[in-house]
C-alpha cells in the first residue's frame, strides 16, 4: 500500500471518501458544540462514527488498488516509437 495512491481525483470513490470524512467531521462538530438530548446525540454521533468508518475503508481500497489506467506514465509502460 502506497499513501499517495489516495489522491485520485478522477476516481468516484475519492470524492465519495472526500465527502463522508468531511460530514463526519462536521457530525463530530455539531455534536460537540450544539446542546443535544441524550437521542439526538448518539443519533448524531452514530452518524458521524459511520461515515468515518466508511470513509476509512473508502481510503483504503484506495490506497490498496493501483491508480487509474488513464495515466500510462505512472504505470511503468514506455511509448512506442
Amino acid at each position: 500500500m502506497k499513501f499517495s495512491r489516495l489522491f485520485q481525483p478522477r476516481n468516484p470513490l475519492f470524492w465519495i471518501m472526500f465527502a463522508l470524512n468531511g460530514l463526519s467531521t462536521a457530525l463530530a462538530w455539531v455534536t460537540h458544540n450544539r446542546p443535544l438530548n441524550a437521542w439526538g446525540t448518539l443519533l448524531v454521533s452514530g452518524f458521524a462514527i459511520g461515515n468515518a468508518a466508511i470513509g476509512i475503508w473508502l481510503a483504503w481500497r484506495l490506497m490498496r488498488n493501483e491508480p487509474a489506467a488513464d495515466a500510462p506514465a505512472q504505470r511503468g509502460s514506455s511509448t512506442p516509437n
